[in-house]
């Protein structure tokens, strides 16, 4: 399949690219990856995503979203690692 035969709001793989990056046809002419618009030749060949694809990209967004917040408030830094710290004191 090409880009030009997707629907705008399709999920999709450019074939040869890593699995990780997906797209959204966003226009005609553009799609996007993490909310930044690319243009794109629409006769690329894409591998659309079925819906079960398309939950299990979001799942897996959603918990390295997570991961990076948990490990950010493990760093010293962190507003709630410091009230910790000083809450250890009192």
């Amino acid at each position: 399949m090409t880009f030009q035969e997707l629907q705008i709001g399709d999920y999709f793989r450019i074939s040869g690219i890593s699995a990780e990056c997906v797209y959204r046809k966003a226009s005609n002419f553009h799609c996007s990856q993490n909310t930044l618009l690319q243009p794109i030749r629409p006769s690329t060949k894409v591998i659309v995503l079925t819906p079960v694809e398309v939950i299990n990209y979001f799942a897996t967004k959603q918990e390295y979203i997570k991961s990076l917040v948990k490990l950010r408030c493990l760093l010293p830094s962190c507003p709630i690692t410091k009230d910790l710290e000083y809450k250890k004191y009192l």
